[in-house]
């Protein structure tokens, strides 16, 4: 019991040993230069922080940015914006590790989103600029001459992949669309503007589309093929299909809307097969609206041809749906239960359509044979000969 005890203690220890040190933050943090900083901040994600000295009389900030959790085959990067709260006009101080094992560090002015972080001059003076690389922590230093008289700062930080020595682009989704904020230099008061708001948009846009065109439009279409098997069901499954479809369109209008809004406020940011994929499948959404208006009667020469086209509409739609939303996925980068939810979703819908096929032909099939044993003719005794097989009657003896 003693034994037992003592083990549960010392794991009692050493848990919370592991959960300080991982939960330390940048006021616990000794530089091994020696450098002492006054303020500092523990950055919302990237794992990063940032130390500073502030002069408020001479404009001058010294700062030391460090980037945590960082291999040599990749880049980091802080920036101040002057004019926005954004990635385009930052002035970036960039840093990684060369292939010759060399640490390269120099300013790079950021005027759009289509960038490869080139070497520049900044709109403000940068003195003592280094970068070191130990531990998987990059570190760089630097002293700034600001212009702006303003205590409040727009910052960005950022990492992404090398090739070689020339920075690639970064990821478009998760934390590091996050990665901005604003920062009082006097109080040390900070505040995350990080793209919260187009989150939320991503987040809607997602939401709609996965609700309308990939869960909605496969429901109406089982609807359609299924429920009129049933004489019974008839004329309520027609209502019930085109109710579904036109929530379905509705709502995936609003989604593509919001789609639209997207890419409007993220210049230099595409996804052109996602984005390619949606204009399709709006135009293929409204036609088949349009379709429905235009639709013949059911003893119309041009039914069927209607009902052709139709078919091979819903279905491409569907298609086409459900191949837009894992790649709506993939650039959202979403926490893997809510693309293991979709998927299970999907997967019970395919299950029902096989179900209901086999039953549905099993109901159709014996309807058929029913209704072909109703017309067969039916004899009675005498009516085809005196035996009722229509063979000659039986002489007497």
């Amino acid at each position: 019991m003693a034994r037992t005890l003592n083990l549960v203690f010392s794991l009692a220890i050493l848990m919370s040993l592991i959960f300080s040190s991982t939960a330390q933050s940048c006021k616990s943090y000794a530089f091994s230069s020696n450098k002492i900083f006054r303020a500092c901040n523990d950055l919302p994600v990237l794992n990063s922080y940032l130390h500073w000295n502030y002069d408020s009389s001479s404009n001058k900030l010294q700062i030391a940015y460090r980037h945590t959790g960082i291999t040599s085959s990749k880049w980091v990067a802080w920036a101040i914006n002057p004019t926005s709260t954004g990635m385009a006009g930052s002035q970036a101080l960039v840093a990684y590790r060369q292939n010759d094992g060399t640490m390269k560090a120099y300013t790079s002015p950021i005027s759009s989103y289509q960038t490869s972080l080139q070497e520049g001059k900044l709109s403000f003076d940068v003195s003592d600029l280094s970068a070191t690389l130990a531990n998987n922590e990059l570190i760089m230093f630097a002293t700034l001459e600001l212009s702006n008289t303003s205590t409040t700062v727009n910052q960005v930080w950022q990492d992404g992949p090398l090739s070689g020595n020339a920075p690639q682009i970064h990821s478009t989704s998760g934390s590091n669309v996050q990665s901005m904020g604003t920062l009082n230099l006097l109080s040390g008061e900070s505040s995350s503007t990080g793209g919260n708001g187009k989150i939320r948009k991503r987040n809607i846009h997602g939401v709609l589309n996965a609700v309308s065109w990939g869960i909605l439009m496969p429901i109406g279409a089982l609807i359609a093929r299924y429920l009129k098997v049933f004489k019974s069901a008839d004329p309520a499954w027609f209502y019930l299909h085109a109710s579904c479809q036109s929530i379905a369109y509705i709502v995936g209008v609003a989604g593509w809307a919001t789609g639209l809004k997207l890419g409007s406020e993220s210049a230099g940011i595409q996804y052109d097969a996602h984005r390619t994929i949606g204009i399709i499948l709006f135009c293929l959404g409204t036609l088949q609206v349009f379709a429905l208006l235009l639709r013949p009667k059911a003893d119309h020469k041009y039914r069927f041809y209607w009902n052709i086209y139709h078919h091979i509409v819903g279905y491409t739609v569907i298609i086409l749906s459900i191949i837009n939303i894992f790649k709506g996925f993939n650039i959202l980068n979403p926490d893997e239960k809510w693309k293991n939810a979709y998927i299970g979703v999907i997967v019970a819908l395919a299950l029902n359509a096989v179900w209901l096929e086999g039953y549905t032909w099993y109901v159709v099939v014996k309807r058929k044979s029913s209704e072909t044993a109703g017309k067969m003719p039916h004899f009675t005794n005498g009516s085809n000969g005196a035996n009722g097989y229509g063979g000659r009657p039986h002489q007497g003896v």
